[in-house]
């Protein structure tokens, strides 16, 4: 028999042994995933700077590198925190990585792996789509959307989709009231539940039978489940909306509506049939809440920027900060959608219509892009007093 201090010896140097060899793997591990970033943030780099010659010799050199680069780009994208933009921004870089890898370096298993995630993730999307355009008619207004997210849940208790008309909230409430304190100004980014409002938050900060009705009481789910019912007509014209209903709900939580204002007594509506909102702030028409906070002050923000435009053809931009700091906060735009600094921004039409810039708004909550005199109203001739100048680019 061994003595037992010989074995008490050897178990320690066994034991010291193993958390040596783990040690060194974790290392391992941690060189390993260091280079698989630092490769992949030249990948990426090159990809996003169109340096495609740049790219041959970079696959070619970390062949070993790849399958888990891809892998990661992979995991990355399937996280739960990605928007669908990013995920297949990051699905097609995976893609592209692993077929380069497979033409450069003979190996086609990592694309093998990927296709069929980007294939079903595609499947998703386009699935999600041809839903989103069957309810499509529903959000003709500026303003209406109708609210997906939970459509299968609402198909089993035989509800309708929500379809959400801000115009109808707009006129007892600035948009400031809910975003971005309660909401973020982005669609898909506040995952709108029951359970959340049941708690006194999103919706629930006013359907609470208090401000509103209650959005917990089985008998009101009819007045928001409505999307492509007989209900939802009266949403998707503001123009037939009963005014004295209008009064009696601004009177009860403190806003005011004044349908005595309304030019001709009907609503003012631009040439796209969606209400003007300033012609009504005009004529004094109406006074909505600027918070549910009845001793917060509200702040506005005085100041002009006039964008000149590159075309000789085409009027000069003005945009005033009063008229936006009246309905939103800064920190609605800024710095998220723009730098706070002149000339630190590159405005550009194209990625407006694409929901870029000023389309975060325009065209989903706001006047349309297409109204160009609405923006493009200072002829080149003319000085503005007291704005700044954002010279052409």
């Amino acid at each position: 028999m061994y003595p037992m201090s010989l074995i008490k010896s050897r178990l320690n140097s066994g034991l010291l042994a193993a958390a040596l060899l783990s040690l060194l793997l974790l290392a391992a591990d941690s060189i390993a995933s260091s280079a698989v970033d630092e490769f992949l943030r030249s990948y990426v780099t090159n990809y996003e700077q169109q340096k495609f010659s740049e790219q041959v010799p970079l696959v070619q050199s970390n062949k070993s590198l790849i399958p888990a680069a891809v892998k990661k780009l992979v995991q990355d994208a399937l996280s739960k925190d990605q928007d669908q933009n990013r995920k297949m921004y990051l699905l097609n870089m995976a893609s592209s990585l692993a077929s380069m890898h497979m033409h450069q370096n003979g190996d086609d298993k990592p694309l093998s792996e990927v296709e069929p995630i980007i294939k079903e993730e595609v499947e998703k999307m386009n699935a999600r789509l041809a839903e989103l355009m069957k309810w499509k008619t529903e959000e003709r207004v500026i303003g209406n959307f109708v609210m997906m997210r939970h459509r299968e849940e609402e198909k089993e208790q035989g509800l309708a989709p929500v379809l959400y008309p801000h115009w109808r909230h707009r006129i007892f409430f600035e948009c400031k009231v809910c975003h971005t304190s309660i909401f973020r100004m982005k669609r898909w980014a506040n995952d709108i539940s029951q359970e959340k409002i049941a708690a006194g938050e999103q919706c629930g900060k006013c359907h609470d039978g208090g401000i509103s009705f209650s959005a917990t009481d089985e008998k009101h789910c009819g007045r928001c489940h409505v999307a492509a019912t007989a209900a939802a007509q009266a949403l998707h014209d503001p123009a037939s909306f009963d005014q004295e209903e209008l009064k009696k709900t601004a009177d009860r939580i403190g806003a005011k509506w004044r349908p005595e204002n309304l030019p001709g007594g009907k609503m003012p509506l631009d040439k796209w049939g969606f209400i003007d909102w300033l012609e009504l702030k005009r004529r004094n028409v109406f006074t909505p809440l600027a918070s549910l906070d009845k001793n917060v002050e509200e702040e506005t923000r005085n100041g002009k920027i006039v964008f000149r435009t590159s075309s000789d053809f085409v009027d000069d931009v003005l945009f005033d900060h009063r008229i936006h700091s009246d309905w939103i906060t800064c920190d609605t735009c800024h710095p998220e959608f723009f730098v706070p600094e002149l000339g630190g921004n590159r405005v550009k039409m194209i990625q407006i219509s694409k929901g870029r810039w000023c389309g975060h708004c325009h065209g989903k909550v706001s006047f349309t892009f297409a109204n160009c005199k609405r923006c493009h109203s200072v002829p080149k001739s003319e000085q503005i007093e007291g704005a700044l100048l954002r010279s052409k680019h």
